[in-house]
């Protein structure tokens, strides 16, 4: 049976729709959790290569949020939001992932109007000797039939977008243990 187009939402996903990565990077699991849930160290790294980052506000809590604009090098700006759900120093951090405005509201993906307005993504840290595991399992949420179909065409995309970022933050890493 195929639909050719449905608005129902849907709580939970697919695994199959599940997007996993995962990276071990050359730091502690502190310095690594601190990457990740600090405002300036997260403006360093966080994002494609190439791109900065002019604004940020960040309030790590449940419920509280990563603002963000990150501008392309030709200028154009996206805007993302991070709200968090799950804060488990220095383990887990969980956190509803949208694209936004400048005034924090919810909009669609500049590049693919299918996109799922909201997803969930959940990073795990785990240390393995003086190194760290950085897993990522992100998931379309509260989304409909065809915004899931979108977000599991996206993974190959998304792989290119995180090994960037994780690009960028080995870079931050090594900046840091740098004498």
């Amino acid at each position: 049976m195929t639909h050719a187009h449905s608005d129902s939402h849907t709580s939970g996903t697919d695994s199959d729709a599940t997007f996993h990565i995962g990276r071990t990077v050359d730091a502690s699991l502190d310095v690594v959790w601190k990457a990740y849930t600090e405002q300036e160290p997260l403006m360093q790294w966080f994002g494609p290569s190439g791109f900065s980052m002019p604004f940020s506000r960040f309030d790590l809590r449940p419920g509280g949020e990563f603002h963000y604009c990150l501008r392309t090098p030709t200028g154009l700006e996206m805007w993302g939001k991070w709200t968090f759900i799950t804060i488990e120093p220095p383990r887990t951090l969980s956190m509803i992932v949208a694209f936004s405005d400048a005034k924090r509201g919810l909009t669609r993906h500049p590049l693919s109007a299918a996109w799922p307005l909201q997803t969930l993504s959940t990073t795990s840290f785990t240390a393995e000797g003086d190194k760290t595991h950085i897993h990522i399992a992100w998931e379309p949420y509260q989304s409909t039939v065809d915004e899931i179909a979108a977000f599991r065409a996206g993974h190959a995309s998304m792989a290119q977008g995180c090994n960037g970022s994780f690009a960028q933050l080995d870079a931050y890493l090594a900046q840091l243990a740098r004498p």
